[in-house]
């Protein structure tokens, strides 16, 4: 079965999922094409150890996101079984590039096997979802829970021109509110839940990010009652984070959120409820407010 991955770029060079998403291929015994929507990152892409080929497809429609405009620029170079990352624009663009080519999809997968055989969790991870796909069909997989493709590779690039075949939607890019780390690409991570009261307090964390170089992470709780960017979501319906520090802030530690940081290097927990669920996973815990904690971290920062 030939595979072929949609490419994910990060500023101007490509999203480390896009290695994973090779090395997922390449462990099923697959050489996959990589499309690259704008050409971003495409001479980073034919770098990449046993990729066959390199699309590197441009137009006026990447000027923007549209995931519509963008799934309709690459949809015709897509074939066979099609990866994408489980990222906010990996999951449009692939749900529409299935749409189109009239084939079914499966996001946020965390395992796969030759068949094509599918794990992903679901309640909330209280489960393992297992299924079979015969034929095309559009996967997205989630970041780090596959090994990345090393370097080494030299595949030809193609490039597309698609400017003169696609109708263009006009929209106004929203300027971005910061430019911290995604949570994904990060080595430390402090995230908040509930326990820190409202969304303004969110601003104490971001304090203790950029004294140590962190990227600020959430529950599911606070996105949804909230209104926190999706973008910063650690969990099972989230991103899956494997840093080499976590800090979590008045997270309770529900199963999703556990499922989706547990694997981090390092946990620091600080709750004032001594027995919530995150201090099972934490290697060091701290029973206090975060109105006590975080100042207390932030002094003891600012005194290195």
């Amino acid at each position: 079965m030939e595979y072929t991955v949609i490419a994910e770029s990060s500023g101007d060079s490509l999203h480390p999922i896009t290695a994973q998403l090779v090395g997922a291929a390449s462990a099923l015994g697959s050489s996959p094409t990589v499309v690259v929507p704008g050409g971003v990152g495409a001479d980073e892409a034919a770098s990449i150890a046993g990729v066959s080929k390199v699309v590197s497809v441009v137009g006026d429609c990447f000027a923007t996101f549209d995931g519509g405009a963008w799934a309709t620029a690459i949809a015709s170079q897509c074939s066979g079984v099609v990866l994408a990352g489980a990222t906010p624009i990996g999951r449009e663009v692939a749900s529409r590039v299935a749409a189109k080519r009239g084939v079914p999809i499966v996001q946020d997968a965390t395992g796969l096997a030759a068949g094509i055989t599918i794990t992903r969790p679901i309640y909330s991870g209280k489960a393992i979802e297992t299924s079979t796909v015969t034929g095309e069909c559009v996967i997205t997989l989630r970041a780090n829970a596959f090994e990345a493709a090393g370097a080494g590779g030299s595949a030809a690039v193609n490039v597309v021109d698609q400017s003169a075949d696609v109708g263009i939607a006009v929209k106004e890019a929203i300027a971005k509110a910061s430019e911290r780390l995604d949570v994904s690409e990060a080595d430390i991570i402090i995230s908040g839940g509930r326990g820190i009261g409202q969304k303004e307090n969110f601003a104490h964390l971001e304090e203790v990010a950029d004294m140590i170089g962190a990227a600020v992470g959430a529950s599911r709780a606070v996105v949804d009652e909230w209104g926190m960017p999706h973008s910063m979501q650690v969990g099972q319906t989230g991103k899956t984070v494997t840093p080499s520090l976590y800090i979590a802030v008045g997270i309770s530690g529900a199963i999703q959120h556990l499922a989706g940081m547990r694997s981090s290097k390092y946990i620091v927990a600080i709750n004032k409820d001594p027995d919530a669920p995150i201090f099972g996973v934490a290697d060091y815990g701290i029973v206090a407010t975060w109105e006590e904690a975080v100042p207390a971290l932030k002094a003891a920062l600012a005194a290195l």
